[in-house]
């Protein structure tokens, strides 16, 4: 009579095992990886926050969970046994890596990265993996840093004019530069460059020919499109450096120090010359008797020489003295 009893329940057991390995092997086929955050934005020298779940919510204790660098596959970071595996994070990472678990009871673990650097910028996936499951999701992190410092200066003129620098450093990505006039309305710049240095930080600069004169200030404004913060530098141009500039670039050519050795060499030459005339004039004179009969015409020859060489010294003197006096002035 025993054996009928214990041959169905045999069959009761057998029963409801296969059906626990039926529904467990039906809730690993439903288990599914999500991200609350596709998209993470982080600071230089700041922390990021990887995060996925597994979703309906169930705990993952047990189970492995990895974050690679979906771009070069390198491992940033690996759960397994209940605890972080040392040693199979690639350099870079190590040491920077927290295992944020307070909610691994609801399937929801994170990853959080400190000390950002550029060089994190990428994508990621976070990978679960279990018994009869394994599933993966994809994040991507953008890295973003405000510049240093940002720097506006008046370069000296060309023949084109006064203008002026902005120079700045320590951004990333690629910032925006614009020049804004006393209004807040945008003026073209007259050219722009940058370059990065080891860390792939971006140097920028840009220049502004000013052609308004009347301009009362400007300003250098450079946007991060990441995280559209803005850093602005004004420059006050008083009426006074306008006019002198102005004047200046007018002037296609300025008197410099050997303009002015020259002018002093060439009027120290005409006075020599000028004084060899004399010397030969009063000598001419001494030797013509009164008696010859052209003394008179040597005596008045002479004399309108001397006329037309005192002439051209006071006239060459006064130049060289005016020129030097604008030029003086000027200055």
């Amino acid at each position: 009579m025993m054996k009928p009893t214990d041959s169905c329940f045999s069959r009761y057991h057998m029963c409801f095992t296969f059906l626990q390995v039926i529904a467990l092997a039906s809730t690993s086929q439903n288990l599914m990886v999500t991200t609350p955050t596709g998209h993470l934005v982080a600071r230089v020298g700041g922390q990021a926050e990887l995060s996925c779940q597994v979703s309906p919510p169930r705990s993952v204790e047990s189970m492995e969970v990895r974050w690679l660098r979906s771009d070069n596959y390198k491992l940033v970071y690996q759960y397994r046994g209940g605890h972080g595996v040392n040693g199979e994070a690639a350099p870079e990472y190590v040491n920077r890596t927290e295992f944020v678990k307070e909610a691994i009871g609801k399937g929801r673990v994170a990853l959080r990265i400190h000390n950002i650097r550029i060089s994190d910028e990428g994508p990621y996936r976070c990978l679960f993996n279990d018994r009869g499951f394994s599933d993966v999701v994809s994040m991507n992190l953008s890295v973003a840093a405000l510049g240093l410092k940002t720097q506006i200066h008046v370069e000296s003129p060309d023949y084109d004019g006064p203008s002026v620098g902005c120079f700045t450093e320590g951004w990333f990505p690629r910032p925006r530069m614009e020049w804004r006039d006393s209004q807040g309305e945008v003026v073209p710049f007259s050219s722009i460059s940058y370059s990065q240095d080891e860390d792939r930080f971006f140097r920028m600069r840009m220049t502004l020919l000013l052609r308004n004169q009347s301009q009362k200030s400007i300003t250098c404004c450079v946007l991060n499109p990441l995280t559209g913060e803005e850093k602005q530098t004004n420059l006050i141009l008083s009426s006074k450096y306008s006019v002198m500039r102005g004047h200046e670039s007018g002037c296609k050519k300025k008197l410099n120090i050997l303009d002015i050795a020259s002018m002093i060499l060439q009027f120290l030459c005409f006075i020599v010359f000028s004084g060899i005339i004399f010397y030969n004039y009063l000598q001419l004179r001494n030797k013509v008797s009164i008696s010859d009969p052209l003394f008179s015409l040597y005596n008045s020859w002479m004399a309108n020489m001397a006329e037309v060489v005192a002439f051209l010294v006071i006239t060459f003197s006064l130049t060289t003295i005016a020129l030097l006096w604008m030029h003086i002035k000027r200055k």
